[in-house]
């Protein structure tokens, strides 16, 4: 019988990247979440360095997958807002770098990038965005509708039949509406998601490392876990959203029936039954990653390998009675982020991080523990010592933003305990003590305790803002009421690492 020659070990580290989408930061239970369970991403972060205070610069899908991307800031990417159909142009992207380097990579889930089916260097799409309405209209090249482009929905429509629709369940994508999925649980997006990229892990070329993105488009609404998620915790007494003594309730009671409203949901078991589907989600999801897991076992890669898991941006649940994403608060821009180094990669403390991070971090870290060069056009910093050592990263301040409407364009600035916001079209400006208030419950814009920390942090917005196109610094001074902008046109100048 012949002897097969198996091929020798990779030396270099594997990486699986793990994303949600919307999935705030802190809806684990490693987190310290009293309701959400999540015990295989739990089990991870526990293995791993579990970043406290990581942030969304700009809290929206398109943006902040630009950031991870790039390894840039939004201003210097120029995706300062949510705008579909803008063509991604930029000279260096995460996936291109690994495959660059010999690493043979793949992308299963959300990408969301324009024009559809983009590669941003990985050698394998099997995609699925959600439900983009940009791409379902009819005057729109053919090649570009999702009923074309998108693999799932071709997958769902081979095991249902033509007529297969992914709204089928009923609730709409930006809706608080909870339905349960209709069809078998192995054909939901999550599950899909799982299944190819186990599919990927196993086919791969074994004389390769890989870098393999699984990225789930939950718990981003529809809300449409399967029955058994969503009964979990329907019938528990969930922890009630914050409340703060800032909040519009007025805008709730004008708004608060229209499902994909800003300002919440008035009904209260409306809104108990979108916190039990939000929650049900991210328990789909987890289980999901509980079969990642094992398929890197069943491999042999389990400790050879990086696992990152994060999500572009969270939701704000109702806290302060809003919906949706976008906004500096804490339930919208802050983010679950961890990365677990297989124990075969060396000796790395299991810890949890003080150091204040972003999604432009993510690339230099990933390609610094993996000995591949940092492009100099890279905004963010490698949290390489604080993964190996517990070194904290040497960043006071972190700058964040998102142009919107005039009501919810604005400007943040977050440390590691307190935050600083400037609604740039209102001029309206909030003051929050994270350190002693998490929930952001008491704007102490007024408290004249805190007026000289806010006038440091004022004055550090104007020289991060200083020299920008749209006008927001004028005569040292910062400007409301210009212009808004989703893209910017022309994107500052690479910065420094």
């Amino acid at each position: 019988m012949a002897t097969l020659d198996i091929p020798a070990p990779v030396t270099r580290p594997n990486v699986l990247l793990i994303m949600c989408d919307q999935l705030r930061g802190d809806c684990l239970g490693f987190a310290g979440h009293p309701d959400v369970k999540t015990p295989y991403l739990d089990s991870l972060a526990a293995q791993g360095t579990f970043f406290e205070h990581a942030y969304s610069a700009c809290p929206t899908c398109v943006p902040a997958r630009a950031t991870l991307f790039t390894g840039q800031t939004p201003a210097h990417h120029g995706r300062v807002g949510y705008e579909d159909g803008v063509s991604w142009d930029f000279p260096h992207m995460l996936p291109q770098e690994f495959s660059d380097a010999g690493y043979q990579t793949a992308c299963v889930g959300k990408l969301h990038v324009h024009p559809p089916r983009l590669s941003c260097g990985f050698q394998t799409l099997k995609l699925h965005d959600g439900y983009l309405g940009c791409y379902q209209g009819s005057d729109i090249p053919h090649w570009m509708h999702q009923d074309v482009h998108d693999d799932y929905l071709h997958f769902l429509r081979h095991e249902l039949g033509p007529d297969a629709d992914i709204d089928s369940t009923g609730p709409e994508c930006n809706s608080w509406v909870y339905h349960p999925w209709i069809y078998e649980e192995r054909l939901h997006p999550t599950n899909w998601v799982a299944d190819e990229t186990i599919r990927f892990l196993e086919t791969r070329d074994r004389t390769r490392p890989f870098f393999a993105m699984a990225s789930f488009v939950r718990p981003h609404p529809p809300l449409d876990a399967p029955r058994s998620y969503f009964d979990l915790y329907n019938e528990r007494e969930l922890r009630e959203p914050a409340q703060g003594d800032w909040d519009d309730l007025e805008a709730t009671e004008r708004d608060g029936m229209i499902p994909a409203s800003v300002h919440g949901c008035r009904d209260a078991q409306l809104r108990h039954e979108a916190l039990a589907g939000y929650y049900a989600a991210i328990t789909h999801v987890d289980h999901q990653v509980g079969r990642l897991i094992s398929a890197l076992k069943r491999d042999g890669t389990f400790n050879d390998t990086i696992i990152v898991f994060l999500s572009d941006h969270g939701e704000m649940l109702f806290d302060h009675s809003l919906w949706r994403k976008l906004l500096p608060y804490e339930g919208a821009a802050h983010i679950p982020l961890f990365i677990r180094m297989g124990t075969h990669l060396g000796d790395f403390p299991a810890h949890r991080s003080e150091s204040v991070v972003e999604l432009m971090d993510v690339m230099p870290t990933l390609l610094d523990l993996c000995g591949i060069e940092i492009p100099e056009d890279v905004d963010g910093a490698s949290l390489a010592n604080d993964v190996r050592a517990g070194t904290r990263l040497d960043r006071a301040l972190l700058h964040g933003e998102h142009a919107f409407t005039v009501e919810q364009s604005h400007q943040y600035l977050v440390s590691d305990h307190d935050k600083y916001i400037w609604f740039s079209q209102t001029g309206r400006e909030q003051y929050f003590d994270l350190a002693h208030d998490p929930r952001e419950e008491h704007d102490l814009i007024d408290d004249p305790t805190c007026q000289e920390r806010m006038s440091y942090l004022r004055r550090q917005l104007i020289a991060e803002l200083d020299g920008r196109e749209e006008g927001f610094v004028q005569n040292g001074r910062l400007v409301a009421g210009q212009p808004v902008v989703n893209v910017l046109a022309h994107p500052l100048a690479p910065r420094q690492r």
